[in-house]
């Protein structure tokens, strides 16, 4: 019964197709799903990878499809590799070879000195041969001596590298290594750029004892710290440039000479002094960490720490001057905040004694601990349109962020540290760091506003460093925003507008401003894949160079000289109060 029922079914079934019009495969849902999966297509990627700097093969390096650890290969002896079975369609690719770098970062910073962007390649069935080019690493290396010919290991030794950071050179610590037995050292995988060496102190016989050890002696031998080759300040420090591969000797010869036990008690405003000891249960303040600064307040790279015994903050340094900085922060009372939050606030304390170290030990030195004095941010927005449900919504003071970059010689450890400006009440931003010269820098988070001045006490900070000195207060500062910003809508030539089969170019994009302003606008990347505009909003009205390199370029684009080193001289373009321009990119050939 049940077969003859399923006869008649089918016969009904085979009736029915005859009425109704036949419906191709790819348009039938059913049909679809049930066809069978095609295989992928697969096509042989192929090409040759070179040295960036003398164009001659890399023999052993690895080619490899990011994220299919089964699919790579090793160039052979003329650097020629070949990877079968690729899937057709975009694939990204890894260069590596240890000693060398695939292309950078466009943004320079310590932490980005590794391989930068992977390869964008669009695998197809006739592929074109792939030309990868890797930069080498630099390394220096040397020889630390000491005057009493003893071995010199275990010196410390540090790296400086001169770093692009919104548009402008700066220094920062980029890494440390120790001398072996024999009083050598080496920092190896360096990219290109410009260098400055110099050791720690240390003592002679003790190098780990630290200034607060028990029995610590009112006088000790030591080496005092050396920039390479023989100089006490970075301003006479000979700097090490590297490029394509070159390695450095840098050799120094360290001096044996007294170091003098200096202590200071900092003094608290209710008369007691900063112990750190919060043994008793009760909230007291928290030491920060103290810096030793030379004459003209640069930061040296002395210890100075405090002792919970004697509730001292010592050190052991040479003879000279200097100056001792010291601080401690602490909780305050749960406070209701300008947005209704209850949050905790930090009151920070700081001090500083300046002294004199002539053959004899320092000691009984007071310091007061006070209020560290802000650097106050009042902000204003001028308004020519109606302002945004965005805007509207938004306190100033979430509009904006404020950055101090220090912007002198050398910054050693924490306080070489950039500074980010607070909220401390309605359309007020309050700025805390260390002394000496600082960049500031804007960025503003509502990208239908944009920068229209920055000033501190008749400063344009556009144009110079705000400099405070030890101690005193910043001027008031005044951050004025604008609404009628200009949008500009960059794009690549129709001819470099379609991702091709190949190895993707890659551009990168500097919109530079001919006018003084503290706003940022990083570097930007274009290529195919992403899209063939881009698109550059709150933009403050005025005229601007637009710079396009085909590959990743670290620019001091706030350097008049450098950019006018430049082969070539930019786009101009104009941006006009709320309206949008538009600008195809001249590229370099590649």
């Amino acid at each position: 019964m049940l077969a003859l029922c399923a006869l008649l079914l089918a016969t009904a079934a085979t009736g029915l197709s005859q009425d109704l019009p036949t419906t191709p495969l790819a348009e039938s849902p059913t049909l679809a799903a049930n066809a069978p999966v095609l295989p992928p297509a697969l096509a042989t990627v192929y090409g040759v990878v070179r040295n960036a700097f003398t164009g001659l093969p890399l023999a052993r390096v690895l080619v490899q499809i990011e994220g299919d650890a089964s699919t790579g290969a090793l160039t052979d002896g003329e650097g020629r590799f070949e990877l079968a079975g690729v899937p057709v369609g975009p694939q990204t690719i890894r260069v590596r070879k240890p000693g060398y770098h695939d292309r950078s970062y466009a943004t320079e910073d310590v932490d980005y000195q590794d391989d930068g962007p992977a390869h964008s390649v669009l695998v197809a069935a006739e592929m074109p041969a792939l030309d990868f080019r890797l930069t080498p690493t630099s390394a220096i290396h040397g020889r630390v001596e000491l005057s009493t010919g003893d071995p010199a290991q275990g010196i410390t030794l540090k790296l400086l590298k001169q770093v692009i950071r919104n548009g402008r050179a700066v220094w920062a610590q980029n890494g440390e290594t120790r001398t072996n037995g024999d009083g050598a050292y080496r920092f190896a995988g360096l990219p290109s750029g410009v260098y400055a060496v110099y050791t720690m102190p240390a003592f002679e016989s003790e190098p780990a004892v630290s200034a607060v050890a028990a029995g610590a002696k009112v006088m000790r031998n030591g080496y005092a710290s050396v920039f390479y080759p023989e100089a006490r300040e970075f301003a006479d420090a000979t700097r090490i440039r590297l490029r394509g591969g070159k390695e450095a000797e840098a050799n120094l010869l360290l001096t044996l000479e007294p170091f003098y036990t200096v202590k200071a008690t900092a003094i608290l405003p209710n008369g007691k002094s900063l112990s750190g000891d919060d043994s008793s249960g009760s909230s007291v303040p928290e030491p920060k960490p103290a810096t030793v600064l030379d004459a003209t307040e640069r930061i040296l790279p002395y210890t100075l720490q405090l002792d919970a015994v004697t509730h001292s903050f010592q050190a052991n340094l040479p003879n000279g001057a200097y100056t001792l900085v010291v601080g401690a922060e602490e909780n305050t009372d749960a406070s209701l905040g300008h947005d209704g939050a209850m949050r905790q606030k930090q009151a920070v304390l700081s001090g500083f004694v300046e002294l004199s170290i002539e053959s004899h030990a320092v000691a009984n030195l007071r310091i007061p601990l006070l209020p560290s004095p802000t650097w106050p941010i009042h902000l204003r927005t001028v308004r020519s349109i109606a302002p945004t449900n965005t805007s509207s919504n938004q306190r100033q003071q979430n509009l904006v962020t404020v950055t101090a970059t220090n912007a002198g010689d050398a910054p050693m450890g924490e306080a070489g540290e950039d500074s980010t400006a607070e909220d401390a009440g309605p359309d007020l931003l309050e700025l805390a760091a260390g002394p000496g010269p600082h960049w500031i820098s804007t960025e503003v988070n509502d990208r239908s506003l944009c920068v229209d001045s920055f000033s501190a006490g008749g400063i344009n900070l556009a144009r110079e460093p705000l400099n405070v000195a030890l101690g005193a207060s910043a001027p008031p500062m005044e951050l004025t925003l604008r609404d009628d910003c200009g949008q500009l809508v960059l794009g690549l030539p129709m001819m470099l507008a379609a991702f091709l089969p190949g190895d993707e170019p890659f551009y990168t994009v500097y919109v530079v401003p001919d006018f003084d302003t503290t706003s940022d606008i990083p570097p930007m990347n274009i290529h195919p894949s992403s899209g063939a505009t881009l698109t550059v909003d709150g933009l403050t009205p005025g005229n601007y160079h637009v710079y396009t390199f085909d590959r990743p370029v670290r620019l001091e684009y706030r350097n008049p000289a450098v950019l006018a080193a430049l082969r070539t001289q930019g786009q101009a373009v104009t941006i006009t109060a709320g309206t949008t321009s538009n600008l195809v990119l001249e590229v370099p050939q590649r």
